[in-house]
């Protein structure tokens, strides 16, 4: 089975440089160690949505870890080199993270976070809610 990922991906506005839809502010959501070297984490395209909750797991500090961005994975929130596949035609590339305090974090799974790999609540939007039903 084929997924046409042109339909299931989502386009962020131009004019939209900045979203959180939780109540959180941009200061107190978690840090990426890494988005000013690797710059995958400014990629234009959104992934495919996988699910419709963020994923709660402890980072290490000092670990690297790769996060999906596509949405593809079989390993979420992780990347397993899914994208690598040329017969999906997937341009993304997993974002590489790393946190500056081992504790508990939220990474978002619905993959149109603009805070790359955290979540910013974004997954709320109706047409999020509606792209997964609960099986």
């Amino acid at each position: 089975m084929l997924l046409n990922i042109s339909k299931l991906t989502c386009k962020v506005k131009p004019s939209m440089n900045y979203r959180v839809y939780s109540k959180k502010i941009d200061e107190i959501l978690p840090k990426n160690l890494l988005e000013d070297i690797y710059t995958a984490a400014q990629q234009k395209q959104l992934g495919v949505i996988y699910d419709k909750r963020p994923f709660k797991i402890t980072l290490e500090k000092d670990k690297k870890y790769n996060w999906c961005s596509c949405g593809m994975s079989r390993q979420q929130p992780f990347c397993d080199g899914t994208h690598k596949n040329q017969k999906l035609r997937i341009t993304m590339k997993p974002v590489q993270v790393q946190v500056a305090e081992t504790k508990e974090y939220w990474l978002c799974n619905c993959k149109q976070t603009s805070h790359r790999p955290f979540c910013d609540g974004t997954h709320r939007q109706q047409h999020i809610q509606d792209a997964i039903k609960k099986y």
